[in-house]
């Protein structure tokens, strides 16, 4: 039920008038104390009609708003609450409004030590206790995937104030193909979350091509007050638009990557395709399925395509062929010959 923000006015104007049992509340009265308030909030005189007082009880009496309020009515005139405790402020919880809180919340805490959420601190931590009070700890519904022992993520707030504020980074990375960390002096321009990984995108002052540092390689970052930070001028969203993760090839244009799919997983593709430029080419006798999709060959892109290992068959490009053909020979290399377990 779509609730005005006049209506709103007047349920919190009579529930503060019930509250108050000094005073005898008739229906005149808080006709008068509705229009009152109003007029305060509104700066206009809006004059409160008996039918609308009267819908307004019956409305806050029923569960149709959660409210359902004790109004009674006593020497056959007067309003107030039985229950002298009672306000609409302080209503129970439903139990699906737990639900979505806890799920709401949980999600929330996942970025909690971001600094842009930290006027929300409090707040969290009022609706988790609110919520366990009365949920005695029930048991979550939705399970997010969250891995808390990623290196990384504790850089993750200073990176983001640095983008936030233009400052230039000296940081300490150290590739896995790499034998020993450098130095580079970076200008941070995005922070981008993939397959459960975090990535700091941005340039070095020397040169204007885009680079990524994954998180977990970042082994410490300072600041450079003295070098001019340089934006770096590109829409994220297009940036990205014809990429699988995280590694762009500038110097690539997009191909179209056709690939076939058995009729057991094809329902997979579709409900969740690779990509938004993804088309159904063709759908065969056996219920096996040919899709397309337009993006640039790239490390990710490949290892999406053999993680369906043999429920797919990448038919062009040659290349992206060639390349998941031989991966695939030589991960069926390792079984075989039979060798003892190892510990």
């Amino acid at each position: 039920m779509a609730i005005t923000k006049n209506a709103l006015i007047r349920y919190k104007t009579i529930d503060k008038c019930l509250q108050n049992r000094y005073r005898k509340w008739a229906l005149k009265d808080l006709m008068q104390a509705c229009s009152d308030a109003l007029y305060e909030f509104e700066g206009r005189d809006i004059n409160v009609s008996k039918r609308t007082i009267q819908l307004d009880i019956q409305l806050l009496r029923s569960d149709k708003l959660g409210y359902c309020a004790p109004i009674e009515v006593y020497d056959r005139k007067y309003y107030r609450y039985s229950d002298f405790n009672y306000t609409i402020t302080d209503i129970p919880l439903t139990e699906n409004d737990m639900n979505v809180l806890t799920e709401t919340m949980n999600m929330l805490k996942q970025f909690q030590d971001f600094s842009l959420l930290q006027e929300f601190k409090g707040i969290i931590n009022k609706l988790e206790d609110k919520i366990f009070t009365e949920k005695n700890n029930k048991p979550a519904i939705i399970h997010l995937d969250k891995n808390t022992d990623l290196k990384g993520l504790e850089l993750l707030d200073e990176l983001y104030q640095a983008i936030l504020k233009k400052v230039v980074l000296k940081i300490m990375y150290q590739s896995f193909k790499a034998q020993y960390p450098s130095e580079i002096i970076f200008h941070p321009h995005l922070l981008k979350e993939f397959n459960n990984r975090w990535f700091l995108v941005g340039r070095k002052t020397e040169s204007s091509r885009v680079l990524t540092f994954a998180l977990d390689r970042i082994l410490g970052v300072d600041y450079d007050f003295e070098t001019e930070y340089i934006p770096i001028g590109f829409n994220a969203d297009s940036y990205y638009e014809n990429t699988i993760g995280v590694t762009v090839l500038d110097q690539q244009r997009p191909q179209e990557v056709i690939f076939k799919v058995d009729k057991k997983n094809a329902p997979y593709i579709v409900t969740k395709p690779f990509h938004t430029t993804q088309e159904l080419v063709k759908e065969h006798p056996d219920g096996s399925i040919t899709f397309s999709i337009e993006v640039h060959h790239n490390y990710e892109l490949e290892r999406l395509l053999l993680g369906f290992g043999e429920s797919l068959e990448v038919l062009a490009p040659r290349l992206l062929r060639r390349n998941v053909k031989r991966k695939l020979e030589k991960a069926a290399g390792l079984y075989y010959k039979e060798k003892p377990l190892k510990v």
